[in-house]
């Protein structure tokens, strides 16, 4: 049994296309945001690692940044706006030593989505819990001399995105979006979780997007978007996609080869084309 949030998305895709947000990273680059604003009152005296570019953490540090992005993609035209938690596992933070912040900075993360879709008076905003790939992958070996050693096991991962999907789901979110997937087997263990979460819970919308990482047409775990597909399609969801490394010129015809073969609606949110260090931007496109 489908939930009215999903149901009302299954209309709403009847009628036309719905539209994601863009990035939230190159947003926050517009800010010029330094180690102070990342560390704010609360870690000014933190005495780990630089904390500038844990973009997730300004969710604590500097709310009003990041509920300001939120509404300029609604302002602009966005059904579905995703939360700043890409980096939100345990597994993520333990770079910066933030392992422990981890429920609460989902939780504002998903307050902070939830107050600016709820603030659109003109039309339903959703809000998307975003779930992302991890620092660490399952299914290849970071040791050249030992194709066997992974850096996380299996369980781990599915702990990890647990506790990332409560939390989210607390704060407020409509739908949970596995994004940027490079290694399917982290993905597997992050539909784990989040069957293991729907156990106990209310099911929400999940939707997943893969990520081509050049022009083979292959993830970086060497799937070709058919591999991807039928890997995933065990799930229940409302959508696939793809996202990120491809502008949309090189991203369409793997869009158009899913689109043809995928059961389920499908995604795409594309680069601003392939990056370029030449320009202002680092890419090509607005």
């Amino acid at each position: 049994m489908i939930s009215s949030t999903e149901k009302r998305l299954r209309e709403l895709l009847a009628e036309r296309i719905l539209i994601l947000d863009g990035a939230m990273g190159t947003m926050v680059q517009r800010y010029k945001l330094q180690e102070a604003d990342y560390r704010g009152e609360r870690f000014a005296d933190w005495k780990g690692q630089d904390l500038k570019g844990n973009n997730d953490l300004l969710v604590l540090t500097r709310p009003e940044v990041i509920r300001e992005i939120h509404s300029k993609y609604i302002a602009a035209g966005a059904d579905i706006i995703e939360t700043n938690t890409f980096s939100g596992t345990v597994i993520a933070q333990a770079d910066y030593g933030l392992e422990e912040i981890v429920p609460e900075l989902n939780r504002a993360a998903a307050k902070l989505a939830r107050e600016a879709a709820d603030a659109c008076t003109d039309r339903h905003v959703f809000v998307a819990g975003a779930i992302g790939p991890l620092n660490r992958t399952l299914s290849i070996s970071r040791d050249v001399n030992d194709p066997g050693k992974r850096d996380v096991t299996f369980e781990q991962v599915v702990a990890a995105y647990l506790e990332q999907v409560i939390n989210l789901v607390a704060g407020g979110v409509d739908i949970l979006l596995v994004e940027t997937i490079f290694d399917t087997l982290n993905a597997k263990a992050a539909l784990f979780a989040i069957s293991e979460f729907f156990t106990r819970h209310p099911v929400l919308p999940v939707m997943v997007s893969g990520t081509i990482t050049d022009l083979s047409g292959r993830t970086l775990t060497g799937q070709t978007v058919e591999a991807f597909l039928n890997s995933m399609s065990h799930f229940p969801l409302l959508s696939i996609g793809l996202n990120c490394a491809l502008g949309p010129r090189e991203m369409r015809p793997y869009i158009e080869e899913l689109s043809r073969i995928a059961p389920f609606h499908v995604s795409t949110y594309p680069n601003a084309g392939l990056p370029d260090p030449l320009s202002e931007t680092g890419f090509p496109e607005t």
